[in-house]
């Protein structure tokens, strides 16, 4: 096929601009969604021009803007450059952080929520549960039991601390509404914050 016979494909002539090159080619190519044959006629004047015009620019002919790419250069890859403000990680944290799926985030608070209404009647019982089903769900990671019974009871002593002291600024204002000491609110604020904390533990940690 001469180079006219391209053109004429794309209903141009050997003038044309290059947007007008491009244009016509999406243009035909809209129009011709289910015709395989029709598109690769249509791609093939396309290339076959842009090679054309690279060759005459090469000799000097003509001047082509730098912008177009030719079939046979590889497109360069943006080079992406590395946000300074990104904050890597330290070793250690990212030893011990996760990425959970949703199911392995979900299941969990399933579970820790149970026990949360559970340790309105008996936090203690709750509680020795809570545990129980924190050191599971770390455990079954990486199979590394006592890292696993570590972080729970770590997470068990910063649920207790938190809650104890959110218990008893609360404490005396849920016993006056409820008629329930201060201490039994206490408790049962303890255990919900500490079933809270066994749940992100078991989720994000490992």
């Amino acid at each position: 096929m001469s180079d006219q016979n391209y053109y004429d494909t794309l209903g141009l002539d050997e003038n044309a601009s290059f947007e007008e090159i491009q244009e016509a080619k999406e243009r035909l190519l809209d129009g011709c969604e289910d015709d395989r044959k029709r598109m690769d006629a249509i791609e093939s004047a396309y290339d076959a021009i842009l090679m054309e015009r690279l060759r005459l620019r090469q000799e000097g002919k003509i001047k082509v803007p730098d912008r177009i790419r030719f079939a046979e250069e590889v497109p360069e890859k943006p080079v992406v450059k590395a946000n300074s403000g990104d904050v890597s990680k330290p070793g250690w944290l990212a030893d011990f952080l996760d990425t959970p799926s949703r199911n392995d985030v979900l299941l969990p608070a399933g579970i820790f929520g149970i026990l949360a209404i559970v340790s309105l009647a008996g936090p203690s019982l709750a509680l020795a549960i809570g545990v129980g089903v924190a050191i599971y769900f770390l455990n079954r990671k990486e199979y590394r039991f006592w890292r696993a019974l570590l972080i729970t009871v770590l997470g068990l002593t910063a649920g207790l601390t938190v809650g104890i002291l959110l218990g008893q600024i609360l404490g005396p204002q849920a016993a006056a509404m409820s008629g329930a000491s201060a201490d039994v609110v206490t408790q049962k604020v303890a255990a919900i914050i500490t079933m809270v904390v066994l749940w992100a533990v078991s989720s994000f940690l490992r």
